[in-house]
């Protein structure tokens, strides 16, 4: 499966399940991509979410599940979006998963 990109750019290959193949093919073009295959046009709020996730893979080298990721967000973030409700709203039915495609990462290991 391939995510289409702008004309100037060539397609990024993903798994049958969306995530990319090759994580170094992320741009933020790119989530934006994986981002609309999902019915989620991206906000600051998307971003700021998107980039928390991305730390915690840089600093635990894995992608990560729900409650690992609602808890990193209360200490980065704060109580108000440190909690599964703010995540759902942004990224509905599988928070963890979506946000780790988007975030150009792999999928987390506990999601179902």
């Amino acid at each position: 499966m391939t995510t289409p990109q702008n004309r100037s750019n060539p397609t990024i290959a993903t798994d049958k399940e969306g995530y990319l193949k090759n994580l170094s093919d992320w741009s933020p073009k790119v989530a934006e991509s994986l981002a609309a295959q999902c019915n989620i046009e991206l906000s600051d709020e998307h971003w700021e979410l998107i980039n928390l996730a991305q730390r915690f893979y840089h600093l635990y080298n894995l992608s990560p599940a729900m409650r690992p990721l609602v808890k990193y967000a209360k200490m980065e973030l704060g109580a108000n979006k440190g909690n599964s409700i703010y995540f759902l709203k942004l990224f509905p039915d599988s928070p963890a998963k979506t946000l780790s495609k988007i975030a150009g990462l792999p999928r987390p290991d506990n999601c179902l």
